[in-house]
């Protein structure tokens, strides 16, 4: 029996913090988490879990114990419902169904609007279906299908909102976005995935504003495999999200056997400071941009005692260097990069150096911009930036006042990812 005294606390707690962390700004937003018990919707939690802030609930696992169906963290499903602004009456699809998220969409649009939540899984819809119902939210529509197609029978919707990580936007997405409407999604990009509040311009998208996130991988027809190249077996290895960007994938094997360089950057950041958008920018500056992946027994071999390693990588020919950090005094710790390969030092120095562009150019900035556009779309129409090929679209990265000669960058096209 659920203590309605405690979750009233807890709620109220939750609340609170959300706003502290910038979640939550809008008043109907922190409305309607008190409007909607989120413990209903997370009967395998307890009490305490169910509202922290910052933590999913898994619900569902793989074969292999990953989570394949989760109810997300309060913090994220704040932001993205404040990216996705709905207003009584509006239609609106959720792609991915864990039942709360429905249920607050349902409260926003009120009695005149309506919701479409839709899952791949039986179980999740299922799940969605019944603790829907029992928390009073009988009004919102659950659909078994294929997310890739949408669902069209009720389209077109005003917001559609996606609570699975995605590595492309399927035609269907944007063809039954209402005019004027907006697409909420998780979109992967060179392994980073950023919740993107996209809104139509002509025949593309693009973004309103840009949230760092993680969320489990879409499955069926729009699920896709990075490329692996392993440097060390199976227990480190470089992967790239969007297919390796030419024509010949590397052999790296045995690379982390050859002498490590470092070089520092001079750049410093605290220990609370957020570095989201120097991953972009590395992604940005460097075609090889993959992410590091790597066994606790790999630590020694990536980096001295005290200090850390990031997953941010590239490679350059038959080289590899990454993101790391020193700690310079309390609190205060120096970005650099470590280097593996016969041209280790240059590689090093050269991830030093754009660590150092980005904190003149970026690091106060308000991020990079995104669009979605057609892969018919020649790229003398794109914005200067990184161009990533995707199967249906073309997504491109683009940065304010970029200085082209001072990144040594310009418009690098990317194959098509697998």
């Amino acid at each position: 029996m659920v203590d309605s005294s405690q979750a009233d606390e807890l709620r109220e707690a939750m609340i609170g913090a959300l706003r502290e962390m910038g979640a939550v700004r809008n008043d109907r937003i922190a409305e309607v988490f008190r409007a909607v018990p989120r413990h209903l919707f997370t009967p395998e939690a307890l009490l305490e879990d169910a509202y922290d802030p910052r933590d999913a609930v898994h619900v569902k696992w793989d074969d292999e114990g990953r989570p394949i169906s989760t109810v997300s963290s309060p913090q994220l499903q704040g932001s993205m419902l404040e990216q996705a602004d709905i207003h009584p009456g509006m239609s609106a699809l959720e792609i991915g169904s864990g039942g709360v998220n429905a249920a607050m969409m349902n409260w926003l649009a009120g009695p005149e609007g309506q919701i479409t939540t839709v899952d791949i899984d039986p179980d999740v819809t299922k799940r969605a279906r019944r603790l829907l119902d029992a928390a009073g939210h009988e009004q919102v529509r659950v659909v078994l299908a294929d997310a890739e197609s949408g669902v069209a029978e009720y389209a077109p919707y005003d917001r559609i909102v996606v609570t699975v990580g995605a590595w492309d936007i399927p035609p269907a997405w944007v063809e039954q976005l209402a005019p004027g409407g907006r697409l909420v999604v998780p979109l992967r990009m060179r392994g980073l995935t950023r919740s993107l509040e996209l809104q139509r311009k002509g025949d593309h998208l693009e973004s309103r504003s840009a949230m760092i996130c993680g969320f489990v991988a879409m499955q069926g027809a729009g699920a896709s495999r990075e490329q692996v190249v392993p440097l060390r077996g199976n227990r480190a290895e470089l992967r790239f999200d969007d297919g390796w960007p030419g024509e010949q994938v590397p052999d790296l094997e045995g690379v982390l056997d050859t002498e490590r360089a470092e070089a520092w950057a001079g750049v410093t950041i605290g220990g609370t400071e957020s570095f989201e958008t120097l991953q972009l920018w590395l992604a940005t500056a460097f075609p090889g941009f993959g992410k590091l992946r790597a066994d606790a027994d790999q630590r020694s071999v990536l980096v001295d005692d005290g200090n850390m390693w990031f997953d941010c990588a590239a490679v350059v020919g038959d080289s590899i260097a990454y993101l790391t950090t020193r700690r310079v005094e309390q609190g205060i710790s120096e970005f650099g990069a470590h280097a593996f390969g016969p041209d280790a030092a240059d590689l090093a120095e050269e991830m030093a150096e754009q660590v150092r562009v980005w904190d003149r150019q970026q690091r106060r900035g308000s991020g990079p911009s995104f669009g979605v556009w057609p892969l018919t779309a020649p790229d003398e129409r794109l914005p200067e930036g990184l161009i990533i090929n995707k199967r249906h679209h073309r997504v491109t990265i683009s940065w304010p006042a970029m200085n082209i000669a001072e990144t040594g960058q310009g418009n690098e096209e990317q194959p098509e990812g697998e």
